[in-house]
């Protein structure tokens, strides 16, 4: 009795502090609003990140959990449920394009796309948990991740942006290249003295950007709406997925699938048996199948929104509505902020840290990333990275309705993971301008085929993480036996 009624006043607990967190979120949105109407639009960022961050938690979405089950446990069902939520999100992204209210765009395509997915891939599963996963874990109340978020995707990838520590890793040519390009661009020598600047002006900017529709066979072959839902979305996400289905299937649970079939039939097994199959792998976890579907639909919801709220108030970047309310000095040199105007993770961590290192007296804009792309606004008034916020906090009234909500502080080895998985991400995002959301996730689903070179890269280096885990608990273990 007593036990029932301890359970009780937690769960009750737990009710009142989602309560007041949802609380909070809401008084906070009515401030903004009443500042100024123009924080509508900063407001709209704030709960699509609570949005996620309330489903991530509850289908328990993580890239790196997805790559530990599959490498380590032969479990599936995350992964899957990214599939799902890529192929929805893609006809919902197919759609949006083809009435001219999306805000994608590609990125450079190159092998830099490949081996930045590769680090942060080790990165994600070092920390425990990917760029969306460590923030609602942070939203639990894990410490490891607040550590990986914080060190690592916040003041790591600052540093990493404004040092000049990889000089001797940079070709001439790249060199020679970025002067020519800054040029071009009306750049400000002074704005470029990192390596990540050569490396961005001298390489990336001659990269060229793929988006299926808008290549030229496909653009005159397939004229109008078609382009989209077949450039895009079909040749680039859903065929990939299914066919990545059929692997995950015939590797992971066909097996043991086809052997309780068999003995349930009582004989041989067919076609339609395998079908029922791959049907019975993706409804297998019907908590995460029913968040990758949701989660792909909120997300077409969110570019739909950003691109009404920029017509709204006729601007292409939230640091034009900063300037009108006298803010000129958040926004970079062109006047921007990072305004993805879609789902998005890593940069505004960037900026987050670029900000603090700046008002300790470290001179943060005299670089492309913040003083010519991006900007360094007051946190609060950051769109990006109050989205970011929302997810912690929809995460952390989840786990309390949940009550899954628990304060895990960091110990001895976790320690050290969550710091070198952090960095290892933070610098892992820079190189392809995008993380395991941003750079996966987004790019796959609106026809930017460099989505699927990074995804091969990050789930390399989860595969690459994984084994070096093993062979770390093993050696351990060893040990630890020849200690006993």
């Amino acid at each position: 009795m007593e036990t029932t009624t301890a359970v009780d006043t937690g769960q009750r607990k737990n009710q009142i502090w989602a309560f007041i967190v949802t609380g909070i979120m809401i008084l906070i949105s009515f401030a903004y609003y009443k500042v100024n109407v123009y924080y509508m639009y900063l407001i709209a960022y704030i709960w699509f990140g609570f949005a996620y961050g309330m489903m991530l938690q509850y289908g328990r979405f993580c890239f790196a959990s997805a790559s530990r089950d599959l490498f380590a446990a032969g479990v599936p069902r995350m992964a899957v449920g990214i599939l799902v939520a890529l192929t929805f999100f893609s006809l919902i992204q197919a759609t949006l394009a083809s009435t001219n209210m999306s805000t994608f765009h590609p990125a450079p395509f190159g092998i830099h796309t490949l081996i930045s997915g590769l680090i942060f891939g080790v990165g994600m599963v070092l920390a425990g948990g990917c760029a969306s996963g460590s923030l609602y874990k942070i939203g639990e109340g894990n410490g490891t991740s607040f550590l990986a978020a914080f060190f690592g995707l916040c003041i790591g990838q600052a540093v990493f942006v404004d040092v000049t520590w990889f000089n001797f890793l940079v070709p001439q040519k790249w060199v020679d290249a970025a002067v020519v390009n800054a040029a071009a661009r009306n750049i400000p020598v002074e704005k470029m003295t990192s390596s990540f600047d050569t490396y961005l002006a001298g390489y990336v900017w001659n990269q060229p950007t793929l988006q299926l529709s808008h290549t030229k066979a496909i653009s005159e072959a397939l004229p109008g709406a078609a382009k989209y839902f077949i450039g895009d979305s079909l040749l680039n996400a859903l065929i990939p997925a299914a066919l990545l289905l059929i692997v995950i299937y015939a590797f992971y649970s066909r097996k043991g699938f086809m052997k309780k079939r068999a003995k349930a039939k009582g004989g041989a097994t067919g076609f339609g048996d395998e079908i029922a199959g791959i049907w019975n792998m993706i409804t297998a976890s019907k908590r995460t199948t029913i968040m990758g579907v949701i989660i792909g639909i909120v997300a077409g919801l969110h570019i739909f929104v950003m691109k009404g709220m920029q017509i709204k108030f006729g601007v292409a970047n939230f640091g034009e509505l900063l300037t009108r309310m006298g803010h000129a000095a958040d926004t970079s040199i062109k006047g921007t902020v990072f305004d993805p105007g879609y789902w998005y993770i890593t940069s505004q961590e960037g900026q987050l840290g670029g900000w603090i290192l700046d008002k300790l007296g470290w001179n943060m804009r005299d670089n492309i990333f913040f003083g010519v792309n991006n900007g360094l606004p007051d946190p609060w008034r950051n769109p990006a990275l109050w989205m970011s916020l929302g997810i912690v906090f929809g995460a952390m009234v989840m786990a309390r309705l949940s009550n899954e909500f628990k304060f895990k502080l960091p110990k001895g080895e976790l320690i050290v993971w969550g710091l070198m998985g952090g960095i290892l991400m933070g610098v892992g995002s820079r190189p392809a301008l995008g993380c395991n959301i941003g750079a996966f996730f987004i790019r796959v689903a609106g026809g930017d085929p460099s989505g699927w070179l990074y995804g091969t890269g990050m789930v390399g280096g989860a595969f690459i993480g994984v084994k070096f885990f093993n062979w770390w608990s093993e050696r351990k273990m060893a040990k630890e036996m020849e200690a006993f």
